[in-house]
């Protein structure tokens, strides 16, 4: 792909590897995940070597997992703090939805979905991992009480998880010039000026 040089930078190679370690994560959490939750995913052990290795292996990817996304929480918490302006985004977010984003208030690097959605990630994320260790047997040795409802909340939260990281993937693709930021790590002045004005005065130095 030809990228224009007038194209601006949105994210540097560390935070786009970082992005991405999270999220080849949890494609395997998920999938090694659903094999132990019914029967009929059971299959999907054959992907970790069978069903002993993905009881193994689950548990590590997780630590990596919520490792990497701690290093996510900790660079974007900052740009994360909801503002009035969200609070309008979200309220003019039907509009938008149906087609017309005319009205929408100017916005930083992100928007006031972009912004719940952060937050409603890093929470299912802590919960991931607190009831990820009530679970580990292996190497604790909690009550049987505090496995089994460590077990439904993850369970549920996983359940979340995996609804919010569609959503996600559809906003992405959705928004013709997001995915590109990813891959790349730029997106052009046209997408910036049109989804995150406010940003792009900021970085260009235009009023």
């Amino acid at each position: 792909m030809i990228r224009n040089p007038k194209d601006l930078a949105r994210y540097t190679a560390d935070e786009r590897a970082n992005h991405w370690v999270v999220g080849i994560c949890f494609i395997l959490l998920a999938l090694s995940g659903l094999a132990f939750f019914h029967p009929a995913f059971w299959p999907l052990t054959q992907l970790f070597g069978g069903g002993v290795w993905t009881r193994i292996l689950h548990p590590f990817i997780g630590v990596l997992m919520a490792a990497s996304f701690l290093v996510i929480f900790l660079r974007f918490r900052a740009l994360n703090v909801m503002t009035p302006v969200d609070k309008e985004w979200l309220s003019r977010a039907g509009e938008m939805m149906a087609g017309d984003d005319h009205n929408m208030p100017e916005q930083g690097k992100y928007n006031g979905g972009q912004k719940m959605m952060f937050w409603a990630m890093s929470a299912c994320m802590l919960l991931l991992a607190v009831s990820g260790i009530l679970l580990w047997r292996a190497y604790f040795g909690f009550p049987v009480n505090a496995v089994r409802f460590g077990a439904v909340v993850h369970a549920a939260t996983a359940a979340v998880m995996i609804a919010m990281i569609m959503v996600h993937i559809y906003a992405a693709t959705w928004v013709k010039g997001t995915v590109r930021a990813m891959w790349y790590g730029t997106v052009t002045r046209a997408w910036a000026k049109q989804h995150h004005r406010a940003w792009y005065r900021q970085v260009t130095g235009k009023s």
